[in-house]
């Protein structure tokens, strides 16, 4: 199995984390001593299911390491661009590959269990897309002041994880839904029309299961989609307020001195 790791947003002045970052990627905040990615990267170094990382966004002048063959890609502009670099970088590399596991480089309290534990499960199955969630009941059990943004659906209360897992030939030959998706990213109109106007609004009136809507979806766009429900919270534990830094600052902090 190859991954993808996402390192190249770079917070604007008017991002919450500015303050922090200024001007430099998101990626390098330090945590506990070292570059935020780099946590990730270390949780990759011992995995059993993964076998290389392409990092898109950073250089390797960043001095960033893994045990794991690493090759950095260019940061392309926006996140589903990196991604389709990501994919490519990985076909260059290993053309045989048929399912790519995506990480974002700001859960830096992911761990190798994690990880493992997603591509072995995701693996049980051959869908195009797995879409991770974390129960809210499971984050607020472990981060309790995270103030997480939850999608509220007719049987439970979810957040987006950030691993999840798509057929390279989702990127490669599939250009058409590729640029749908991209067409639509930051158009609500669009995004409708993509998944559906009936589909978008029973979402908003809460008058459907996230495996039903997550089906509607897929139906729509002629692909195949699972959803995979984390048991592990750090799986959606990104970074994008400071109160979500100082709360992962603390708790890495510990790691360290375990």
């Amino acid at each position: 199995m190859d991954a993808i790791i996402i390192a190249g947003g770079i917070p604007e002045s008017e991002d919450p984390l500015f303050q922090y970052t200024q001007g430099i990627p998101k990626a390098l905040l330090e945590i506990a001593g070292k570059p935020m990615v780099q946590w990730v990267l270390e949780a990759f170094s011992n995995s059993k299911t993964v076998e290389r990382i392409v990092l898109v966004g950073l250089t390797s002048e960043t001095g960033l390491t893994c045990e794991k063959p690493l090759t950095f890609v260019l940061n392309k502009g926006g996140m589903l661009d990196n991604i389709r670099a990501g994919v490519e970088k990985v076909m260059e590399l290993n053309p045989n590959a048929r399912h790519v596991l995506i990480v974002s480089s700001d859960i830096p309290a992911v761990t190798t269990e994690m990880m493992d534990w997603l591509v072995n499960t995701t693996m049980q199955s051959d869908h195009d897309i797995y879409y991770t969630v974390v129960p809210r009941q499971v984050m607020e059990s472990r981060y309790p002041t995270s103030k997480r943004s939850y999608t509220r659906l007719k049987d439970v209360e979810v957040c987006g994880g950030d691993m999840n897992m798509i057929r390279t030939s989702m990127i490669t030959a599939n250009e058409e839904i590729w640029e749908k998706i991209l067409a639509a990213r930051k158009n609500v109109f669009k995004q409708a029309a993509l998944i559906g106007y009936g589909t978008l609004l029973l979402l908003l009136l809460r008058q459907i299961n996230l495996e039903s809507g997550i089906k509607r979806v897929c139906d729509r766009l002629n692909i195949t989609g699972r959803v995979i429900f984390s048991p592990y919270a750090e799986v959606g534990m990104d970074i994008d307020k400071p109160h979500q830094l100082e709360i992962l600052k603390a708790d890495l902090a510990q790691t360290v001195m375990a």
